[in-house]
């Protein structure tokens, strides 16, 4: 599946811009509020009509304002999962679910009983949606619009309601959806965590443009991209995989191309892939490997670029082995020490520093794109 967006429309004093193009797995949206994100799902559901562009889905041309074509929502078979889950509260969860069928005029319906055990509904097959938590109500959302069989799913910040307990609950359930489902999904969020854990694909928005567009570990990795993404949240995404378990202090250690991770105990089995994300205020840079040191990973690199912006911070992206680092540094530090393009330094990174918040993912593709392989929590 393909999607191409490239669109153009004005709301007032807005100027919406942007266009991008995105595969099969999840494509995240990702930018401040007021970005334009909602805008830009709601004009591939054909919820309205932007002035100029073309929208194309899978080589169906859905919009295309030269030539005079614009699909009804209701024709485009595309699901949308709001920020609130708008269940009919009158309805059982077996009913909201099968109410999705309805939409489905081609083809043969989607198996409810696959739906259920995908979501882990069966337990609330007979309740109304008064008696469901957030996290409940999200995932009978997301299988009734299953059940209309779309061929593209759009999620419009549909963990943003949710507590956090709630969206732990329901993040597995959204992985299992990207991976056994084999839907493309077009997500919408602010969250750096979630996108990070969830995302094959980012999308930066800001001010109605595209900023970014690429692999998640690679836009995710950039310091120019921090006032876009949150500097508060700013760092890197390092692909790794599970290389053995040290029972005895609790800890898991994890192989990269970066070199070797010490991370508190992962319930994962050796072998297995996964991402992690560390934040650039977590790093520290030295000149010299050290000598008497708490912090377990010590990682040898290269400075890469340097970014040291306006104000007392400034931000470090380190290669290592391929793979970057990010660190965030005072301005003092980068002159005392020197730090150019170029030269070598070591990163201090603390086992707990790792953010067990984006674990949970998938990592790179093997054999090209859209071969991935999947991580349990």
């Amino acid at each position: 599946m393909t999607l191409k967006v490239d669109i153009e429309h004005r709301f007032g004093a807005f100027h919406l811009r942007t266009a991008f193009a995105a595969g099969s797995g999840l494509t995240a949206l990702f930018g401040r509020s007021g970005s334009g994100k909602t805008s830009v799902v709601n004009a591939i559901a054909g919820l309205f009509r932007p002035n100029h562009g073309r929208i194309e889905v899978d080589g169906e041309v859905l919009l295309d304002s030269e030539a005079g074509i614009f699909v009804p929502p209701h024709r485009r078979r595309v699901g949308y999962v709001f920020q609130e889950p708008r269940l009919f509260p009158h309805l059982s969860v077996r009913q909201n679910l099968l109410y999705g069928r309805w939409f489905n005029r081609r083809g043969p319906a989607e198996g409810l009983d696959r739906i259920v055990d995908l979501l882990g509904l069966d337990s609330l097959l007979d309740r109304r949606p008064a008696g469901l938590s957030g996290g409940e109500k999200q995932r009978v959302a997301i299988g009734r619009a299953l059940l209309a069989r779309p061929r593209l799913l759009l999620m419009d910040e549909p963990l943003s309601a949710l507590d956090e307990g709630r969206k732990n609950e329901i993040l597995p359930y959204v992985e299992r959806l990207r991976d056994d489902f084999g839907i493309p999904i077009v997500y919408v969020s602010h969250a750096v965590a979630e996108v990070t854990r969830l995302a094959d694909t980012l999308v930066v928005l800001s001010e109605g443009r595209v900023a970014a567009s690429g692999g998640v570990v690679e836009i995710m990795g950039r310091g120019d991209l921090f006032p876009l993404t949150g500097r508060a949240e700013a760092g890197a995404v390092l692909v790794c995989t599970v290389e053995r378990h040290d029972e005895a202090n609790g800890l898991t250690l994890l192989a990269s191309s970066a070199g070797l991770l010490t991370v508190p105990r992962l319930d994962l089995p050796p072998g297995r892939d996964l991402r992690v994300r560390i934040r650039s205020r977590d790093v520290i840079v030295a000149l010299d490997p050290p000598g008497a040191i708490s912090a377990l990973n010590v990682l040898a690199g290269r400075i890469a670029r340097v970014f040291e912006g306006e104000g007392p911070i400034g931000e470090v992206e380190i290669d290592c082995g391929g793979q970057r680092l990010l660190a965030r540094l005072t301005r003092f530090s980068i002159g005392r020490l020197g730090l150019t393009p170029g030269l070598s330094v070591y990163a201090f990174v603390k086992a707990v520093a790792v953010d067990r918040h984006a674990l949970g993912v998938r990592a790179v593709p093997r054999g090209g794109a859209g071969s991935w392989v999947e991580q349990e929590t």
